[in-house]
């Protein structure tokens, strides 16, 4: 559970180290704003990759024989773990192998969102797409790509706007097979 009011003081002693003043008038609502909106974007650190997958998991039957299916640009945000910077122009490709049975395809919306609400490096958020949907699917098959943009190398550091950042992450005959690949590569 996010601990709002403890958030609002921690923002509040974070204003007056950087040399404002909390009391003035257009930072005198920052704190709980700050809080309410880490309690929206970091709705996902509440939730195990299982939790998840039973939350946004229920299955329609299918023809068997049903060929891959392709969500394409999903738009996702989420934090770094290492600056607590924005991750942007977010976008996740997710591909899976139904297995008699399909997920509703904006719970995969939906799974790809709760898992990019964490502190979060763009390889584990991946991972942890691809492990849910997995569950969720009851498939092994699946391949999710992720390409965003870090404002830690935009933004500060090395400060190159133009920098992306792409993630692969493949499981069972996604590992092997270019032709399964070349489904969800940008």
């Amino acid at each position: 559970m996010i601990d709002k009011q403890a958030i609002e003081e921690h923002i509040r002693g974070i204003l007056i180290a950087l040399g404002e003043d909390p009391d003035r008038d257009g930072l005198r609502e920052t704190p709980a704003r700050v809080a309410r909106m880490y309690e929206e974007v970091f709705e996902g650190i509440g939730y195990t990759n299982h939790e998840i997958a039973e939350k946004f998991g229920k299955l329609f039957d299918t023809h068997e024989g049903t060929g891959t299916v392709v969500v394409r640009d999903i738009g996702v945000f989420s934090y770094c773990e290492h600056h607590m910077a924005l991750m942007y122009n977010m976008h996740v490709n997710v591909a899976y192998i139904p297995q008699g049975k399909v997920i509703g395809l904006s719970k995969i919306a939906r799974i790809c969102d709760m898992a990019a609400k964490r502190l979060q490096i763009q390889e584990r958020l991946g991972t942890d797409i691809a492990e849910i949907l997995m569950e969720a699917t009851g498939c092994e098959d699946v391949g999710v790509v992720v390409v965003g943009t870090h404002s830690c190398m935009t933004a500060r550091g090395i400060r190159n706007p133009s920098a992306q950042t792409i993630t692969q992450t493949f499981r069972g005959r996604f590992i092997t097979d270019p032709e399964l690949q070349r489904l969800i590569m940008e």
